[in-house]
């Protein structure tokens, strides 16, 4: 497939950039030249998406939360963020309940029984 109009532009500007003397643009502009196949897959493979957001939407939530509470305090206390922030992002990607989950889970817990499983059901 040949390049695009705006694809050579911006392989001459990469190029341009990476001759210049300021060493975070040049050392920058040399790294997507090495990886510039890869910066325009979206555009030869149906289906790849131009932009990371599907990737990153479920992170934000994270983020946002972090920010808010200063983080936590100790190993136990990221432990347990960590786990239950993957399961809420786990559960709502499949649509599932979250608080359905969590109470299925904390009373398998008192029972001594095995939690309920994140993957999602097989059909069949």
């Amino acid at each position: 497939m040949a390049a695009s109009p705006i694809q050579n532009q911006a392989h001459a500007l990469l190029q341009e950039g990476a001759s210049l003397s300021h060493p975070k643009t040049c050392h920058l502009c040399q790294n997507l030249l090495k990886q510039e196949p890869s910066l325009w897959t979206f555009i030869t493979i149906e289906g790849v998406e131009p932009t990371n957001n599907s990737a990153e939407r479920p992170l934000r939530r994270a983020v946002l939360w972090r920010r808010r509470s200063f983080g936590t305090q100790s190993s136990s206390g990221s432990q347990f963020v960590e786990r239950i922030l993957t399961a809420v992002t786990t559960l709502r990607l499949q649509h599932r309940d979250v608080l359905d989950y969590l109470t299925a889970a904390c009373a398998a817990n008192i029972r001594g029984a095995v939690a309920p499983s994140l993957l999602p059901a097989q059909t069949t």
